[in-house]
């Protein structure tokens, strides 16, 4: 497997957009205005994406962000996950590993010692197997499971 994952801040690309387009369509969730739902994704600033690019179309992507919980005393940032895809024909066969490691490479070169994310019920022993753990006491207000990972 020797495919590079480029990082994207900026989601006008064309096969970016189709593969995010694709993930929707197999979750099944109606967008109605995907122009306007890119430029929202742009105009947020700190969403960034690990992209697999294959010729015009694209094997996977991961979008996430930096971001943290605080209060008046204690700070933590850290990388949330928000979006994971590998386009069928290409799954168990380690892009998604390779995806998922690349993000969490840049969350600690950003600083950050934590992962969160929320997972699908079948998508939950894929990041039991890549170190996650489920985060009892995080609440995620999609009301799915919330699992995490300590970075090192």
């Amino acid at each position: 497997m020797a495919v590079n994952a480029i990082l994207l801040s900026d989601f006008t690309d064309s096969r970016f957009r189709a593969a995010f387009q694709a993930y929707f369509a197999e979750l099944e969730v109606p967008v109605k205005d995907w122009d306007g739902l890119f430029r929202e994704m742009n105009e947020e600033g700190d969403n960034l994406a690990c992209f697999l690019p294959e010729g015009d179309s694209a094997l996977g992507f991961l979008q996430f962000q930096m971001t943290g919980f605080s209060n008046w005393f204690f700070e933590e940032p850290f990388g949330f996950i928000r979006e994971f895809w590998v386009h069928p024909a290409h799954r168990r066969q380690g892009y998604g590993s390779l995806l998922l490691a690349q993000a969490e490479d840049y969350f600690l070169e950003q600083g950050a010692h934590r992962a969160l994310l929320t997972a699908d019920p079948g998508a939950v022993d894929f990041y039991l197997a890549r170190g996650y753990e489920k985060a009892p006491g995080i609440r995620a207000k999609n009301k799915m499971e919330v699992l995490g990972k300590t970075l090192t």
